[in-house]
C-alpha cells in the first residue's frame, strides 16, 4: 500500500474545476444537451455520445468509430470518462484539454463533418439553444458559438468521473478493499514495471511513451502508416509514440490499443509485457495483473438523458 501511495491518487469525489472555464449548473446543463445532440452533426444522427457512450465505459466497443456516412475513424475511440484528469486528449495528444478535443470531432469530415460556421448556424437555427446559451454565458451579448459550445460541453466532460473504485478505497488506505489476488497483481504491476508509464491519478493518461519500446508488435496492431505523435510533431523521435491510455475502467472498455485489434484484456496485458517491458509474462502474472485492473472500475456516472430541443421549419436539414 505504502508504495502504491507514492506512484497512484484516488480519483476525487467531486468534479475538478477547469481553469478558465468555471462550471455553473447551466453550463454543465446545456454541455450535457450538446454531447447527446446528434444535430452538431452534418448528418443529425452522430453525436458525442455515439463514440463515447457513457453506459459503454466512455467508449463505443468498437475497434474504430463510425463516423460520417460510414468512414471509420483511424484509431480506437478512448474512453470520456476521466479524461479530464489526461496531460492532453486523443491518442497522439493534438489537443491540450477537453475544451480544445470537444472542436476536433464536430468539424472532422470523417466524424461529425459539420463545417465550423455551420454549428453556430445549426445552434441558432434551434430556437431552444438560444434560451440555454443565454443562461450558460449570460454576460456575452452573442453567446451561441462553436468556442461556447466547447466550452460547454467540456464542463459536462469534466463531471464524468469513476471516484471510489476499489482501487481507490485501498489508496485511502482500506487494506480489504483488494483480494489477495488483485494485491498480488499490484506488486506485479509495480515491480514488473508497468506503473512506469501507466501511474498518478488515471493510471496513465499522464506522458507519452513508444509503443514497443523492447520489441515492435505485429502490424495489426501497430500499423506502419500510423506514427502516432510524429504526427502532431513532426520530430523524429516522436515515431510510434502514443499516450499511454488511462487503465481506469479499463475492463470496460474492450477493445484495446489505438487500433482497437485487441479484444481480451489479458492478451493486451501479455502483449505489452512482452513488446513494452521485454517480459514474458505468466499465465499466472498476467491472471494476477489483469485482477488487478479490474480494481480499477469505479463508480459509473449516472446520467439523466437530456429532453433536446426540437427543430422547426427554420432549422437547417441534415445532409444526405
Amino acid at each position: 500500500m505504502a508504495a502504491a501511495q507514492k506512484k497512484f491518487q484516488p480519483i476525487p469525489m467531486t468534479p475538478p474545476d477547469l481553469p478558465g472555464n468555471a462550471a455553473t449548473p447551466a453550463k454543465v446543463e446545456l454541455g450535457k444537451m450538446l454531447y447527446f445532440d446528434p444535430r452538431l452533426s452534418a448528418s443529425h444522427a452522430i453525436s458525442c455520445s455515439s463514440c463515447h457512450n457513457i453506459g459503454l465505459g466512455g467508449a463505443d466497443a468498437e475497434p474504430t468509430s463510425i463516423g460520417h456516412r460510414w468512414q471509420h475513424g483511424g484509431r480506437n475511440a478512448p474512453t470520456v470518462l476521466n479524461a479530464v484528469f489526461n496531460t492532453a486528449q486523443f491518442w497522439d495528444g493534438r489537443a491540450k484539454d477537453l475544451e480544445q478535443q470537444a472542436g476536433g470531432p464536430m468539424v472532422n469530415p470523417v466524424e461529425m463533418a459539420s463545417p465550423k460556421a455551420h454549428v453556430a448556424e445549426q445552434l441558432n437555427g434551434i430556437p431552444g439553444y438560444r434560451d440555454a446559451f443565454a443562461k450558460a454565458f449570460p454576460d456575452v451579448p452573442d453567446p451561441i458559438t462553436l468556442a461556447n459550445a466547447q466550452k460547454a460541453i467540456a464542463v459536462f466532460e469534466a463531471t464524468l468521473i469513476t471516484p471510489n473504485a476499489p482501487f481507490d478505497r485501498f489508496l485511502r488506505g482500506d487494506a480489504n478493499a483488494l483480494s489477495a489476488q488483485q494485491k498480488a497483481g499490484l506488486a506485479l504491476f509495480m515491480h514488473k514495471g508497468c506503473a512506469n508509464c501507466h501511474n498518478g491519478i488515471n493510471v496513465g493518461g499522464g506522458m507519452y511513451a513508444p509503443f514497443g519500446v523492447v520489441e515492435k508488435p505485429g502490424a495489426e496492431l501497430l500499423p506502419p502508416n500510423d506514427k502516432g505523435r510524429f504526427m502532431v510533431t513532426h520530430t523524429a523521435s516522436d515515431e510510434y509514440v502514443f499516450k499511454v491510455p488511462t487503465l481506469r475502467n479499463i475492463a470496460l472498455t474492450a477493445p484495446y490499443f489505438h487500433t482497437g485489434k485487441a479484444w481480451d484484456l489479458r492478451q493486451a496485458v501479455a502483449v505489452m509485457g512482452n513488446v513494452q517491458l521485454g517480459a514474458k509474462l505468466t499465465d499466472d502474472e498476467v491472471g494476477k495483473i489483469t485482477a488487478f485492473l479490474g480494481s480499477l472500475t469505479g463508480e459509473q456516472p449516472r446520467v439523466t438523458y437530456p429532453i433536446l430541443p426540437p427543430s422547426v421549419g427554420s432549422t437547417p436539414r441534415p445532409e444526405p
